[in-house]
């Protein structure tokens, strides 16, 4: 007699990552209970973070490193398509493939919730975020800052600096506002829902790297 196959497993710790992310996205990691997290994530123990993670600090450590993990792991691909075809060839398709590479379009929640809870953390707790990277998941980050330099050389390295600076600031800050208006679904976001609007960030972000 022929069986149907078995439903795959859900992880429980992954669960309560997705829950944390989006807790976290709304409410900040100080207005967020552990007891919100488990009940969110369908966990009737509401031990169920210190469980998996040990504490609610370690559970935010994990939340920045796997939305981390996935933007760089997606960056260094499409950088490698991009060098491998000799690019890139100018300032916006660097800027282009940063911002779609921070949007992980077939993820969610990290597509629609990680740039938010970022800039919220890094407003409130930048330590901990830098401390939960160690040092890793963003050389991909690093290879696009690389093609700038080269693509504005023999400008400045202070001027360059600068203005890697004011571009990584509105990169978080765009994407993240995006993110908070799409959450609303109470009204249409006709300027945020066109494919055009990403091309439109990207030229902006270009233009703060012309200077």
């Amino acid at each position: 007699m022929a069986t149907s196959a078995a439903a795959p497993r859900i992880d429980p710790a992954e669960m309560l990552k997705e829950a944390a992310l989006r807790l976290f996205a709304e409410h900040g990691v100080e207005g967020v209970t552990v007891r919100q997290i488990a009940e969110l994530a369908g966990q009737k123990n509401h031990a169920a973070v210190g469980y998996h993670f040990g504490s609610k600090e370690a559970l935010v450590r994990a939340v920045i490193a796997h939305g981390a993990r996935l933007i760089d792991d997606l960056r260094n691909r499409e950088l490698d398509v991009l060098e491998a075809n000799g690019g890139p060839a100018s300032l916006i398709d660097v800027t282009r493939l940063m911002v779609t590479t921070s949007l992980l379009p077939s993820d969610p929640p990290w597509s629609d919730c990680y740039n938010r809870f970022v800039v919220v953390l890094q407003l409130s707790n930048r330590q901990l975020f830098m401390e939960a990277l160690e040092g890793r998941w963003n050389s991909g980050y690093q290879r696009c800052l690389d093609h700038i330099r080269r693509l504005l050389a023999p400008e400045p390295a202070a001027s360059v600096n600068r203005r890697l600076l004011f571009m990584g600031a509105s990169l978080g800050g765009i994407l993240s506002a995006r993110e908070s208006e799409l959450a609303d679904t109470s009204r249409p976001h006709p300027t945020w829902t066109d494919p055009a609007t990403l091309d439109a960030i990207a030229a902006v972000l270009a233009a703060i790297l012309e200077g």
